[in-house]
């Protein structure tokens, strides 16, 4: 086989050699499959530039012949590819690659955020992925596919299945002390997905601002952006959000996190809690409650959730992904009754219901106390995490304060003014291969001020004047660790400065 080539074309000799290869699997398909093999081969071999524009090919005679397959083939793959726009003919002229054709082999590349395995990564925001439950959750897998019906395989109720709700309101009101009622629960794929949805349909009710902690998590403005909200920032006190600031916002919505405030640690006070309903109920407002890492408590009883103060004011959010693993993409959206038929139907049209199968997946775990027990393990491993953090700061950072460290997955650590300014700090330790963030990297307003610790500010806002920017003040995650990482990703900070 060799064809021959146009102006400017590639060597005959070399494009029939490719096309002869490539093409050379297809012809030994089975019978039936033998056209659209041959077509497909052929297909390939244009978009991933073998068989490169210009290129003349041989005549189906020719081909047929050199692949031992009926000329018949050869001429409907090259009459198919021709009307795809991958091949051109002219009368007596044969059949050439076409120009229009510039797309390379597809790579599918992984965005997912990765750590080196050199580096030490105490970023917020990840359990220990190695914990994950995989027996259980296999077993829990063959349960529900030997007992699920056909029909449960259709469109789900697009707040969840019911099952699945109704585990989950008894779950949150046994662990968390909400006032859940299962007709007012929407499964959804996250938090994430719980903020979007709650913000378009506040935003049809014509709200145009939200709330946000400050500092608090760096993901809102864009969640929200998404719905068409600003957001305003609000500062903090030892308590939780400021009163006063809050009053003067104007806003009507504000998303929390009073059982563990994320980032600084502190859980809100039984007076602010009250304060914020009060504010909620005076401007006919909302308080979106993010528990995002409520159900890990050390050192007493875990605090409960705001919603059940109120659960006409408050929208109550969280998910499997502290206690499980994020990858799952499963959560919960408890709405006031007066909201509930919006967010249902905002649901219903932006994905047609959760995955069926991960529901009853899910609920079958909840059911059987396996949620239960793997929270307990979890909550097990990440006290000794947390005590290993504090004691390695105190070895090779005397004078430091860990502060936050009741509950949840971090804890913020205050390094003494000797090992600032806190740029320089972040720029070496990063060189000795450590991944830390600052307390100010949480700041929506720019300065991340306000308190570090349940109960107790820190330093107040950042300062000015020649002792500006001395103290260091860090946001540790450990969940993810082993308590021997943790300790040489501290050494290994401390050595760098």
């Amino acid at each position: 086989m060799t064809p021959s080539t146009g102006p400017g074309g590639p060597a005959g000799s070399a494009a029939g050699s490719a096309a002869w290869e490539v093409l050379l699997p297809a012809a030994s398909a089975p019978a039936r499959a033998r056209g659209r093999a041959l077509q497909e081969a052929l297909r390939d071999a244009v978009r991933s530039g073998r068989l490169t524009p210009g290129t003349r090919l041989p005549s189906s005679r020719d081909l047929a012949a050199d692949l031992k397959v009926s000329r018949g083939l050869v001429t409907e793959a090259y009459g198919q590819l021709t009307a795809e726009g991958y091949l051109r003919s002219g009368q007596g002229a044969g059949t050439w690659v076409g120009d229009a054709v510039r797309a390379a082999r597809p790579r599918a590349r992984d965005l997912a955020p990765r750590s080196p395995a050199d580096r030490v990564d105490f970023v917020p925001g990840t359990p220990d992925l190695s914990l994950f439950p995989r027996a259980a959750w296999a077993a829990a897998q063959r349960s529900v596919l030997a007992d699920l019906p056909h029909e449960g395989l259709g469109y789900p109720d697009p707040r969840g299945l019911p099952g699945l709700r109704t585990a989950l309101a008894e779950l949150l009101a046994r662990r968390r002390g909400v006032v859940a009622d299962p007709e007012r629960i929407v499964v959804v794929s996250g938090v994430a997905q719980a903020t979007a949805l709650l913000a378009s349909v506040l935003y049809a009710r014509g709200m145009r601002t939200a709330g946000v902690e400050d500092p608090g998590s760096p993901q809102h403005h864009a969640l929200y952006a998404s719905a068409g909200l600003g957001t305003a920032p609000l500062p903090l006190d030892e308590e939780g959000l400021a009163p006063g600031p809050l009053h003067a916002s104007g806003v009507r919505v504000v998303v929390t996190t009073p059982a563990h405030q994320f980032p600084t640690g502190i859980a809100y006070s039984a007076r602010r809690r009250a304060e914020l309903l009060g504010w909620a109920r005076s401007v006919d407002g909302l308080v979106l409650e993010d528990d995002y890492d409520g159900d890990f408590r050390y050192d007493r009883a875990p605090v409960g959730a705001l919603q059940g103060l109120d659960p006409e004011r408050v929208a109550y959010t969280g998910s499997v992904s502290k206690s499980l693993a994020p990858g799952l993409r499963l959560g919960w959206l408890l709405v006031p009754d007066w909201l509930a038929d919006d967010v249902v139907e905002r649901k219903r049209t932006t994905d047609l219901g959760h995955p069926t199968l991960d529901q009853a997946v899910f609920a079958r775990f909840v059911e059987r106390g396996d949620y239960d027990r793997r929270l307990r393990v979890c909550q097990r491993a990440y006290r000794e995490r947390r005590d290993a953090l504090v004691a390695a700061l105190a070895e090779h950072f005397p004078g430091s304060r860990v502060t936050g460290i009741a509950a949840g997955l971090h804890a913020i650590a205050t390094l003494p003014e000797r090992y600032g300014p806190e740029e320089g700090f972040l720029a070496r330790v990063a060189e000795a291969g450590v991944a830390v963030r600052s307390l100010a990297a949480y700041a929506h307003g720019g300065a991340a001020g306000g308190p570090v610790g349940e109960g107790q500010v820190a330093e107040g806002p950042v300062r000015e004047g020649p002792e500006a920017g001395k103290e260091v003040r860090l946001v540790l995650g450990y969940a993810h660790l082993t308590p021997g990482r943790i300790r040489a990703g501290v050494e290994r900070m401390a050595a760098a400065v």
